[in-house]
């Protein structure tokens, strides 16, 4: 293991920040996986499976088993992970300015079209290094206004020449879930059986350009513009939500990076015999299809449907109960599904999403995530 600090933008003078990232095998050797951790620095699920990662792949790094490259940082967001507020950690937006730390990267397909234009040949491999090498030559010249960005920008970079890239996330109450490019279902079908997924979410574009599409999205756009030349998927990029934030036990996070490393196995980055994938929870759905159940009063929440929890169009989800006139008004599921997350917050107000229930039939169009 090779471990480095990336010096960051200072937040103020004097308060100095760096990034921990640790590598493991071979600098160049493919395939390459980067794997990040607290995007969100408040959700620690996948920070203590990125420990468990990090102690399983020295071991098998010392047994000479890595055959790829993995680049693996524990706690991505030093920014979000010093932020409090009246004693609550704040680790999913930043306070300077208020953007979630997961939105606003960089988009550089337009100018990577303009850099490749006439330089793409019939042979697709060296399509594919010449598309990163213009997506790292973008990105550095991508303008950085604040620490934030100098993150994203520093992260980015870091994960755009990987050939797959998980970045490791939970929700506030939640089932595992994983969200993923429409082009990369048959890629991590594989990993979402093996975590024992229960929603499998898709999307071309689900707006706001969240940190894995910055990966994945540019290969299927470039393919699509230059429908001559062959352009394979260059980076298949991943969301894994490990259940909800009070889910930090050695138990589960044992349980996700032997998942990981199971695919990793499957993928060939690690050596070793192919692991059996079990029967999956979920199949591939929409993330169009994901519907929020929202509250449709104001007052406490009572939950009757618990996550995982498989519904339908019309069951009460919870119930919201008025503290002051008793009043209580259900709160109902609008699609078949299953409902794969909900809130931590047991009170709400009037049009709040509480949980979301991933369904089939596609009706949402516009930005796909929550806040």
């Amino acid at each position: 293991m090779k471990t480095e600090q990336i010096a960051l933008s200072p937040l103020a003078p004097g308060a100095n920040l760096s990034l921990t990232v640790h590598r493991f095998g071979e600098a160049g050797a493919r395939p390459k996986v980067y794997i990040q951790a607290a995007l969100h620095a408040d959700e620690i699920p996948g920070m203590i499976a990125a420990h468990h990662l990090r102690e399983r792949f020295k071991a098998l790094e010392a047994e000479g088993r890595i055959k790829g490259e993995i680049i693996l940082v524990p706690s991505a967001n030093p920014i979000g992970l010093a932020q409090k507020v009246l004693g609550e950690p704040v680790g999913r937006f930043d306070l300077s300015n208020g953007m979630n730390f997961n939105r606003g990267y960089a988009y550089l397909v337009p100018k990577v079209a303009e850099r490749i234009k006439g330089k793409l040949t019939k042979d697709g491999q060296a399509n594919v290094r010449l598309i990163r090498e213009a997506m790292s030559a973008e990105l550095a010249a991508w303008p950085t206004h604040n620490a934030a960005d100098v993150l994203k920008k520093t992260l980015l970079g870091l994960a755009i020449e990987a050939d797959v890239v998980l970045d490791m996330h939970c929700d506030s109450e939640a089932v595992v879930h994983l969200y993923s490019h429409t082009r990369s279902a048959e890629e991590f079908a594989p990993l979402s059986a093996l975590l024992g997924a229960h929603a499998f979410l898709l999307a071309d574009e689900s707006g706001d350009d969240p940190f894995d599409e910055a990966c994945s999205r540019p290969w299927a756009e470039l393919a699509d513009r230059f429908p001559e030349h062959p352009i394979p998927f260059g980076c298949h990029s991943t969301t894994l939500e490990f259940r909800g934030e009070g889910d930090v036990t050695h138990e589960f996070a044992k349980a996700d990076a032997a998942a990981v490393l199971a695919y990793l196995t499957l993928r060939g980055v690690v050596a070793g015999e192919a692991p059996a994938v079990r029967q999956a929870l979920c199949t591939p759905t929409p993330l169009a299809a994901s519907e929020p159940v929202p509250s449709p009063a104001t007052g406490m929440v009572v939950f009757r449907a618990e996550p995982g929890a498989r519904v339908k169009a019309g069951d009460v989800i919870a119930e919201i109960i008025d503290p002051l006139t008793g009043d209580v008004t259900p709160a109902r599921s609008e699609a078949d599904g299953v409902m794969f997350a909900r809130i931590l917050l047991r009170f709400a107000t009037k049009g709040m999403r509480l949980a979301k229930v991933a369904g089939t039939d596609a009706r949402r169009t516009g930005k796909l995530l929550s806040a």
